[in-house]
């Protein structure tokens, strides 16, 4: 029990560690980690039937791909942040499809399109 608690408060403090040394091409990146690793959690309570805990993990994915979206710099991205954004869209649509309907299969679909963007993120210089 209380290693388990140590390890999480661990972990939270290598992430905020992780925050306030990245760059933001590298906040970018942790995001869209963390909204990968949201959609798996969230897949595996939907296999375990963990009504609440899908919402719960499905709600931060939402707010993740949000934040991804806010980010977004039309000015300076033109027509790719237009496409991004609308990208983005199409999956907030998709995870509260999947969230009313309990579907893991959208969460794949979903996963599949942010692991998509994040290896084109993953590939520009910081």
């Amino acid at each position: 029990m209380y290693a388990m608690k140590a390890m999480k408060q661990y972990q939270q403090v290598s992430l905020e560690a992780r925050v306030a040394e990245a760059s933001p091409h590298g906040l970018i990146q942790l995001l869209m980690q963390g909204g990968l690793e949201r959609l798996a959690q969230a897949r595996g309570a939907i296999e375990r039937g963990q009504m609440a805990e899908r919402g719960e993990l499905i709600s931060k994915a939402i707010g993740i791909v949000g934040g991804l979206r806010e980010a977004l710099n039309a000015e300076a991205g033109g027509e790719l942040a237009l496409n991004l954004d609308r990208l983005y869209g199409y999956m907030t649509e998709r995870l509260l499809e999947a969230n009313r309907n309990g579907d893991a299969a959208i969460l794949d679909e979903v996963s599949g399109l942010l692991r998509e963007v994040k290896s084109g993120w993953d590939a520009i210089a910081a």
